[in-house]
């Protein structure tokens, strides 16, 4: 904790970039309401995973190579986009899923694989970490694994715990839309159409 600069500052920081709506809190809300709570639930739990995965980058110095090599973060960055694209385009072609037993047949698995693949293939990620982390740890400090950990984590918990109030919120909703014929009917494109939006956000 000495290595770390004003940390209770770097948690009302974090608390407050939560709640600045982004593609991976859209990317959660979006699946919460197409496909219920528990379909919201993995794509947190895989959004966070893939989190976790920048935040031992960085904290291992490997995301700076991303970062400082144009083709590197080109290539991750298209790839992102391109997987964003092939989800939306999939969500389009899907039969909406509405509140009945089928929902217990989500294929959790593959959902959550997504969600990590999703937040792993956004470059912008790495960028936000490497911009963020080192204002809060001491100048010219020689190892800045555990502080960067340490912070890294910290913002992961946050957001971890603000994903499950985004799905629980957002559940109800997606309950009753999924159930309403006018709505319902065109709720899976509308939400493939996020995801496509989405996609040219991050390829962009």
């Amino acid at each position: 904790m000495n290595d770390i600069v004003n940390y209770w500052g770097f948690l009302t920081a974090c608390i407050l970039l939560n709640l600045t709506p982004g593609s991976d809190t859209i990317y959660i809300i979006t699946r919460t309401i197409a496909e219920g709570k528990k379909s919201g639930i993995v794509s947190a739990l895989g959004i966070q995973t893939g989190m976790l995965f920048h935040v031992l980058a960085v904290s291992l110095g490997l995301a700076g190579v991303v970062a400082h090599s144009t083709t590197l973060f080109a290539i991750l960055k298209y790839a992102g986009a391109a997987y964003l694209l092939y989800l939306g385009i999939k969500m389009w072609r899907e039969s909406l899923v509405i509140d009945n037993p089928n929902l217990d047949e989500l294929p959790l698995g593959k959902i959550y694989r997504q969600g990590v693949i999703t937040n792993i293939l956004n470059p912008k990620v790495v960028l936000f970490f490497l911009a963020l982390l080192p204002q809060f740890v001491t100048s010219n400090l020689e190892n800045t694994f555990l502080p960067f950990l340490l912070l890294g984590l910290t913002l992961l918990g946050t957001s971890t715990v603000w994903c499950i109030i985004l799905v629980i919120a957002a559940s109800p909703l997606g309950c009753l839309l999924r159930n309403n014929q006018t709505i319902g009917s065109g709720l899976n494109k509308i939400c493939g159409t996020i995801f496509v939006g989405l996609a040219m956000k991050i390829g962009l």
